[in-house]
């Protein structure tokens, strides 16, 4: 039997907090971040003071939007380790009172997700998503019932609330993606229903900077990685030991550079040919002048980006194309890609079907049909999702392991993606430490209030405000990736 391509509606998955759940996840944490993740140990800076902001909302003084930097799929458990561990081990150092610090109080965070992770991840995540309180949110679309209930979360939640800003991961330790609007637009929400409540709490939104470090350089594995996309890509492998006289000269940090920028090109130009040759895209003829394997050397960097973005915004059109979308007048890649993804489930998650069950078995034939070309452009958008935040002078500027490390596992997340590998192991370069950062608060609550002094009226105050927040969020959370003092959880 073939498998149904079809599906009903996406339900909404509303938040069920149940604490032996959540105990019992953040027991499993420490085990799960050092045997899956290859987390070593956590460093903090600003810890104190996020003890006392929590102490407040506690106290009902403040509500608590944490923003956090979003690099890869570890995050998440990092804020684990920090509110199951290290957050109550603070604050007993400071002799602060927390209530989370017995069991049935909890040290926790509710958290906004995207509703697409339990698609991929399967429905168990969903179910414990929802009872560790989650509140999912559609990325391409204004999702009403989901904004709802972070807005709840956000006034009467039992915990802080925490949401990555930018929306998606974007695979750079160094690179902060360009933040989205939406939890500036929740912090305003909020002040905006406490002020209809009578309730004087402050709103603030919380920066929250995450590094990850390897403990021991993992050049070795970096190599064999470099070693494993070359075979993949097709390049020749004395190409791959540096037997030509361009890389047979400089140190071993040059040669390896040059093996990670002709694997980049030589990529870009497999998907140039492919988006020219069969979805009639306007890209240029690289390989008419140069080998694929001798390409290395050709591009320089804003070139490279530059033809990079052209080959992008190529794979975008043609999905676009197919959804009938046209992208909107200054749109991002990201936000490009957002409304592709709604497209696609608006076309595979079906709301106007009715019962599945119940359609002729032509009509559900013709409804799989939609929805397995819809699933195939999708493609397209997820090429260009890994690649938003690439830059073409990452690592030139400074090679470090976790750069080049970055820049490889993007590579190879690409290449899994071509070879069509559904659910490929992610390889594990080396052990990691975190370094978490916490920002001076920003309170939403006097940006407000003083655009409404400024006699704005309350619809254009909060606009104001959202864009005033969203500049001062997105500087607060670059200035968190610069190296600082630490400070031991």
């Amino acid at each position: 039997m073939v498998p149904r391509v079809v599906q009903p509606p996406l339900e909404f998955i509303p938040p069920a907090f149940t604490p032996w759940v959540c105990r019992a996840a953040q027991l499993a944490t420490p085990a799960w971040l050092h045997w899956r993740t290859g987390v070593d140990g956590f460093e903090y800076e600003g810890l104190a003071e996020l003890v006392d902001l929590v102490h407040q909302f506690e106290q009902g003084q403040v509500r608590l939007l944490l923003a956090f930097r979003h690099p890869t799929a570890d995050d998440p458990l990092c804020l684990m380790q920090l509110f199951g561990y290290d957050l109550p081990r603070a604050a007993k150092r400071k002799e602060v009172p927390l209530k989370g610090l017995t069991w049935k109080g909890l040290s926790h965070f509710h958290f906004i997700y995207d509703r697409g992770i339990p698609l991929w991840a399967g429905d168990f995540v969903g179910w414990l998503y929802s009872r560790l309180g989650g509140v999912p949110i559609h990325r391409g679309k204004v999702d009403v019932q989901g904004l709802r209930s972070a807005r709840e979360l956000l006034v009467n939640g039992r915990f802080p609330l925490a949401a990555a800003p930018e929306g998606a991961t974007n695979g750079h330790g160094e690179i902060v993606s360009p933040i989205e609007s939406g939890v500036a637009q929740l912090g305003v929400w909020a002040v905006q229903d406490l002020a209809k409540a009578g309730r004087e709490e402050t709103v603030l939104i919380v920066p929250v900077g995450i590094r990850y470090r390897y403990g021991q350089k993992p050049w070795d594995a970096i190599d064999e990685l470099l070693t494993q996309l070359e075979q993949d890509c097709g390049l020749d492998g004395s190409l791959s030991a540096g037997s030509t006289e361009q890389q047979q000269v400089g140190t071993a940090e040059e040669r390896r550079y040059n093996r990670l920028y002709r694997l980049a090109q030589s990529a870009l130009v497999l998907l140039e040919d492919y988006y020219r040759q069969f979805c009639q895209q306007p890209l240029p003829d690289a390989s008419a002048s140069s080998e694929l394997g001798q390409v290395g050397a050709d591009l320089e960097p804003e070139e490279l980006l530059e033809r990079l973005q052209g080959l992008l915004n190529a794979a975008l059109a043609v999905a676009e194309a197919h959804f009938c979308l046209k992208p909107k007048q200054g749109s991002s890649l990201a936000n490009r890609c957002r409304r592709l993804e709604q497209a696609g489930w608006d076309r595979i998650y079906r709301e106007d079907l009715g019962d599945l069950e119940q359609l002729s078995a032509v009509e559900l034939g013709l409804a799989d049909r939609v929805a397995a070309e819809a699933q195939m452009q999708l493609w397209h958008m997820r090429i260009v999702e890994s690649f938003v935040a690439v830059t073409g002078r990452y690592v030139r500027e400074k090679p470090t392991a976790e750069r080049f490390g970055e820049s490889a596992l993007l590579l190879w997340k690409l290449f899994s993606q071509l070879k069509g590998e559904a659910k490929p192991k992610r390889p594990k370069l080396g052990r990691r430490r975190v370094k978490m950062t916490i920002g001076e608060p920003l309170s939403v609550t006097a940006v407000y209030q003083r655009e409404l002094e400024a006699g704005e009226m309350l619809r254009r105050a909060g606009r104001k405000a959202v864009e005033e927040l969203n500049g001062q969020l997105q500087g607060a959370l670059e200035a968190l990736t610069v190296d600082g003092g630490s400070e031991v959880g």
